[in-house]
């Protein structure tokens, strides 16, 4: 069955252009215009099933798609959606990504087909094919970028203070008598990632510290590699280390466990986003504590408003955090030195 996309390029024009004939929402010459209808009659093209439908009918639907459902810090975010679309009379329809952008275009599409009104896109890693951006820029339902930026989107975008704090995260560190701070990113070409990257540097250089780039391991925010990233980091005699999420914290106190070193004796150690076991720890984590729900709700109060058109330009909020001290951190003495193989 034909799409927008044989239509458009068969007429040798641009989806918009397309979706203007359709839906007649916009001057198109009366040349182009021809060659759109005709090539929409040669491919019994119904447009009904997407541009027309998404443009002009109401489903109460709003599609969400997150990276990693069996990550913590995403189903609170969904919760913040959930509530702020439930009270305005919308219902979610929830897809995994799990960081790959294949598949995130085959939720991103099955949204489209479902003829959601709306989209809270946590984006994964990558870029989208050409003719699916082409549909969500000029097309499709309004999108809302969360927790992570995507420029080349241009819509309204809702994150928190990722360098903020990472930031106040290695000043802890710093003030606490530490040098030597190694630090677990995440997946390299996401916001989230370059954004804790950031703030950690500018910390040490606020400090005078060199950045040592043998310091810095990518634990791409799950447990395995949190784990992998983890045992090399520590090759490397880090007396604390900053971990980037909660994932990844679990994957370094097993690397930990396996070289057979105690926290916060022979590390100190923070992680970024607090969870419910971090006080049930020994010791109990210092966390850089994210506005998770806040993220989720806020992001669904941009798209209702982009839905009911109440604003054009596109708009940005960053969301603050919170450093939460618990005692996973130890001023370093003097004479602290090389850890045990």
């Amino acid at each position: 069955m034909a799409n927008i996309y044989d239509v458009s390029k068969k007429a040798g024009v641009s989806v918009a252009t397309v979706s203007a004939v359709i839906n007649r929402s916009s001057y198109v010459s009366p040349a182009l215009r021809a060659n759109v209808e005709l090539a929409i009659s040669e491919l019994k093209y119904s447009p009904n099933l997407l541009a027309r439908s998404l443009a002009q009918r109401k489903t109460h639907t709003i599609g969400i798609l997150v990276p990693d459902i069996a990550n913590p810090f995403f189903p609170e975010i969904v919760r913040g959606a959930e509530d702020k679309a439930k009270g305005a009379g919308y219902t979610l329809l929830l897809g995994n990504s799990d960081n790959k952008v294949d598949k995130e275009e085959v939720y991103l599409n099955l949204f489209l087909s479902k003829r959601v009104d709306g989209i809270l896109l946590v984006k994964a890693a990558g870029e989208l094919n050409s003719a699916l951006f082409e549909t969500l820029r000029s097309v499709g339902p309004p999108v809302v970028l969360v927790d992570r930026e995507y420029t080349k989107l241009e819509t309204d975008t809702v994150v928190a203070d990722d360098s903020g704090g990472a930031y106040e995260a290695t000043q802890h560190l710093l003030k606490l008598g530490h040098r030597r701070i190694g630090i677990v990113a995440g997946i390299p070409d996401v916001s989230t990632t370059q954004g804790r990257l950031l703030g950690y540097r500018e910390a040490l250089a606020h400090r005078q510290i060199p950045f040592d780039p043998s310091l810095v391991v990518y634990g791409h925010y799950e447990i395995e590699p949190g784990y992998h990233a983890g045992l090399q980091l520590l090759k490397e005699n880090p007396s604390a280390v900053f971990v980037t999420n909660c994932m990844m914290t679990i994957g370094f106190l097993k690397a930990m466990n396996k070289r057979r070193l105690s926290c916060p004796k022979d590390i100190s150690l923070v992680s970024y986003d607090d969870s419910i076991w971090n006080e049930v720890f020994e010791p109990q984590l210092t966390s850089i504590v994210q506005p998770k729900y806040m993220l989720g709700y806020r992001s669904a109060e941009l798209l209702l408003d982009r839905i009911k058109k109440k604003h054009k330009r596109p708009r940005f909020e960053v969301l603050k955090n919170e450093l939460r001290v618990r005692n996973s951190v130890a001023e370093i003495k003097r004479s602290q030195g090389r850890h045990r193989d």
